[in-house]
């Protein structure tokens, strides 16, 4: 991927200075207080358990696994064919206004909602998945479609139906790249149903949390060792062909049989949802004074705390992205280094972020540092990988200095447009992701819509969700904005 970019130097240098000014602003509120007593005695714990795996002390891990899958497959399954249909009318603007409302909402949080109207089942889990999936998979399908040549179609018979024209000139030109986009997202619907044991769905991630909290770090490490392995050997084991089977042999495994009474889902739309001063016979007056309550203790601090934890995220990015892309570039280093440096981000990008920040909760205890921490280590590997993909295309003269030199004044001035680019479209994952972990304790808008779901007061629900939904849209629109300004386009590789 070697992207032509139309930018100039001052532009991209005023919008990089303002980002990190932001995040600087960010690390001035941020709590980043360390509570835990001895996070090193605790890290040598954790370590010892990572060297002595125990693999045979978790029941039913077998099940844990396939169900993982299986959970897995579905809702990728489902969520493709949604968003295709949806990619074929992209020129819609309310299609395109439901794509981007539904991928806003984590799994995490679609899975919060889905428990109180079908419990811990395969339904729950699969379209936990599925929903945001189908607004990822329509915009980035949507975005391939309108970029493919227009060719192929123009020169079709002017009687050709539109369906024959999407099917025979536009779907072949795009087939490939929806297979390979097709291939990533399971992987991530891999981590994603790992991540949903969190909430009590039978993952591997129930075992994982249970593991970690009750200290078992053997079994804990075991766990994530074979989740380690499910992710690095999907390029063997996934086939085009063998597909079809994969899918049914997960529908077979955990059948998504929905046993889900109209009036439980009546009463959850008319009443559980509204709010309460109307539930109550209340008016105007009362459901004014009811929201401004909800603003003041907690949709203004989850909306503050999100921000400040996601920009503080975006800056280490930023600075752990500078680092870690030499490891992997042919510019620097040599192939033993580099192989090491592959195996590294390979791991970091690999592991969720939630699983880093529940790690580093154990460690350090609750503040947002665990938080910042695990956004800007997996985010930042995934950045650093694109970057060093791209200085792969650079060219230096055969006089070019060597080491600190080379980075400084050869490397880094031409692929900073690059790296902001990436960082720019990692945007809206960071604070996607950064508004999840308050189901951890950290207190972003996830912990409040966590206990409001706990308190069953689903009317804050609504109204804590829709927020999260409006800061990653202004967010996405923003980043948007500042690409298109500065006419950075590093491609779909960063979804």
């Amino acid at each position: 991927m070697s992207p032509a970019l139309n930018t100039t130097a001052s532009g991209w240098r005023r919008a990089s200075g303002a980002l990190a000014l932001v995040g600087l602003l960010a690390f001035a509120f941020a709590d980043l207080s360390i509570a835990r007593a001895s996070p090193g005695q605790e890290l040598m714990r954790m370590a010892q358990g990572f060297l002595a795996p125990d693999f045979f002390s978790t029941e039913f891990l077998w099940r844990a696994i396939a169900n993982t899958l299986a959970f897995a497959w579905q809702g990728t399954a489902l969520g493709a064919l949604a968003g295709f249909l949806m990619a074929m009318c992209w020129q819609w603007r309310a299609v395109r206004a439901v794509a981007a409302s539904v991928r806003a909402v984590h799994e995490l949080f679609w899975g919060l909602l889905l428990l109180q109207l079908t419990g811990l089942s395969t339904v729950t889990a699969v379209l936990a998945i599925a929903i945001p999936y189908s607004g990822i998979f329509a915009k980035v399908f949507g975005e391939f479609l309108e970029e493919a040549d227009p060719a192929p179609a123009a020169a079709l018979p002017s009687r050709s139906s539109a369906i024959s024209i999407f099917f025979y000139a536009r779907l072949p030109l795009v087939w490939n790249a929806f297979k390979a986009y097709g291939g990533y997202r399971l992987e991530c619907a891999i981590r994603a149903s790992a991540i949903l044991g969190f909430i009590g769905l039978p993952t591997l991630g129930f075992h994982l949390e249970t593991a970690f909290r009750e200290g078992h770090y053997d079994q804990g490490a075991a766990l994530l060792y074979l989740f380690f392995l499910l992710i690095f050997t999907l390029r063997w084991w996934l086939r085009p062909a063998l597909i079809p089977a994969y899918v049914l042999a997960a529908v077979a495994w955990a059948p998504p049989a929905l046993h889900l009474k109209p009036e439980i889902l009546i009463r959850f739309v008319t009443e559980d949802l509204v709010p309460a001063p109307l539930r109550q016979g209340g008016g105007l007056h009362e459901l004014l004074q009811w929201l401004n309550v909800l603003w003041h203790q907690q949709l203004w601090p989850g909306l503050w705390q999100t921000l400040v934890l996601g920009m503080g995220a975006l800056l280490v990015t930023a600075l752990l992205s500078l680092l870690l892309f030499p490891l992997i570039s042919p510019l620097f280093g040599n192939r033993l280094s580099r192989l090491g440096g592959h195996g590294l981000l390979v791991i970091l990008r690999t592991t969720p972020e939630f699983f880093l920040a529940f790690f580093f909760l154990i460690l350090l205890g609750p503040s947002m540092l665990p938080g910042i921490l695990a956004l800007a280590l997996h985010t930042g590997a995934i950045v650093a990988h694109l970057t060093g993909r791209f200085s792969e295309s650079l060219r230096l003269r055969d006089d070019a200095p060597t080491g600190l030199n080379r980075y400084a004044w050869e490397v880094l001035p031409r692929i900073s447009p690059n790296l902001l680019a990436f960082l720019l479209y990692r945007w809206e994952v960071i604070m996607r992701e950064t508004a999840v972990l308050g189901i951890l304790g950290i207190h972003t808008l996830g912990f409040y819509i966590d206990s409001s779901v706990a308190e069953f007061r689903f009317d804050r629900t609504l109204i804590l969700i829709l927020a999260t939904v409006m800061l990653n849209l202004l967010v996405d629109a923003l980043s948007r904005g500042i690409r298109k300004r500065l006419r950075l386009k590093p491609g779909h590789g960063v979804m």
